[in-house]
């Protein structure tokens, strides 16, 4: 259920960046968010876990701002896998993953512990 709480939360997200970054548009209605948010987590998943390992030095000295670097780079690659999915330029991106990032984070925050 956590799942498919977060993968709704990660559409609002893009939903969200949609609107507020003109460089940023999705193709479709609600179904079409959730195939790009779905496919979007999948690369970042896969791919972006091994890049921040192999960036992992250039985090720690930036004080973690490249990964939103890292983050727009899975953004962009989401967009070329998919035809859904409309990204200009690499600002668009950085300023959409900020804005993901951000909206996920606080959900992150405001979600309760387990209490075992």
């Amino acid at each position: 259920m956590k799942l498919i709480i977060r993968w709704a939360v990660l559409a609002f997200a893009m939903w969200i960046a949609t609107l507020a970054v003109p460089g940023i548009t999705v193709n479709g209605g609600f179904t079409t968010y959730l195939w790009v948010a779905l496919l979007f987590g999948l690369l970042n998943s896969i791919f972006g876990s091994v890049i921040k390992v192999l960036t992992f030095p250039v985090s720690i000295v930036t004080f973690g701002l490249f990964l939103f670097v890292v983050n727009a780079a899975m953004l962009s690659l989401t967009a070329r896998w998919s035809t859904k999915l409309d990204v200009t330029g690499f600002w668009s991106a950085f300023f959409a993953s900020l804005i993901i990032s951000a909206i996920t984070t606080i959900f992150k925050s405001l979600q309760k512990p387990a209490r075992l």
